[in-house]
């Protein structure tokens, strides 16, 4: 029988204005991806992702420390502890992108995978991080990752996470695929007018040259304090030949669902053998300076 999975992505436009508590913001944008997570759970997804940065705005549009003030810790912060719930009731693997505090004074942008039963499995720190775009002044707020390209085994299949800007660099989607992913979930907020262009290029190309399974997220509408842009929602599901299986609307906040076949990664990976036909010996060049 082929082994189907249910999968979900959540993509939503900014529940409330920027001028409220960081508090009030959290509440809020938890409020309305709660409703579609509720959803979710009646459809019967077993893996989810929203956004990311999901429970506030995409802050790093300007600098602006008060937005260190929305960092949690994982897996003790309240909304990693709240999806562990809602894990643990729907029987769902949920990704959950957070702004992290490491316990230390480092912030980081980071992913939770908590397993079907509430467990907390890991994380997953953004490797990537943009400085030089207008608007995207993230190494204002984060650190890059320092905890490699880790692949966790879930109830219902191995998940990956690469996050937004991560996209444009092959390699990291290439260690995922070596990890084992038969998924990988990319949390992002990209907006038109900068890489729409790429939004259905990039990504779908690795799933091809890893023949893997790939679920991108986009937020959805304009908001403060990025004022220039519109993030242009669709959000998608791929498979391992690149076709696309699912897409979200442009403009609306939503639940996007899809049931792949995981079974079919090993039906292309015998047709395309590129983990076989692989030559590291002659890759040095990729890892120099």
């Amino acid at each position: 029988m082929p082994r189907i999975v249910k999968c979900g992505l959540i993509q939503t436009s900014m529940a409330c204005g920027i001028d409220e508590t960081i508090a009030t913001i959290r509440s809020a944008n938890l409020d309305k991806t709660l409703a579609f997570v509720e959803q979710a759970g009646r459809e019967g997804v077993q893996m989810l992702c929203m956004q990311e940065i999901f429970t506030g705005p995409y802050f790093c549009a300007e600098q602006n420390p008060r937005w260190y003030e929305a960092v949690e810790r994982i897996p003790d912060g309240p909304t990693v502890k709240l999806m562990q719930e809602q894990a643990r009731r729907h029987r769902m693997v949920i990704v959950v992108p957070i702004y992290e505090e490491d316990g230390a004074g480092i912030y980081y942008n980071t992913a939770a995978v908590i397993d079907a039963d509430g467990s907390y499995l890991g994380k997953y720190r953004k490797h990537h991080i943009p400085h030089c775009l207008p608007g995207f002044w993230e190494k204002f707020y984060f650190r890059p990752g320092n905890l490699g390209y880790p692949v966790f085994q879930t109830k219902y299949g191995k998940v990956g996470v690469y996050i937004c800007y991560d996209r444009h660099f092959p390699e990291g989607a290439r260690a995922l695929g070596l990890g084992g992913a038969e998924i990988v979930f990319n949390p992002s907020a990209t907006v038109a007018g900068l890489s729409e262009y790429l939004w259905k290029l990039e990504q779908p190309a690795h799933a091809v040259a890893n023949a893997y399974f790939v679920g991108a997220i986009n937020r959805v509408g304009t908001e403060a304090p990025w004022n220039i842009g519109e993030f242009y929602g669709q959000s998608y599901f791929c498979d391992p030949r690149g076709s696309f299986v699912a897409t979200g609307s442009r403009d609306r906040s939503e639940l996007i669902t899809a049931e792949l076949d995981f079974d079919k990664i090993r039906e292309v990976r015998n047709v395309w053998q590129f983990y076989r036909d692989r030559r590291p010996d002659s890759y040095g060049a990729l890892v120099a300076p």
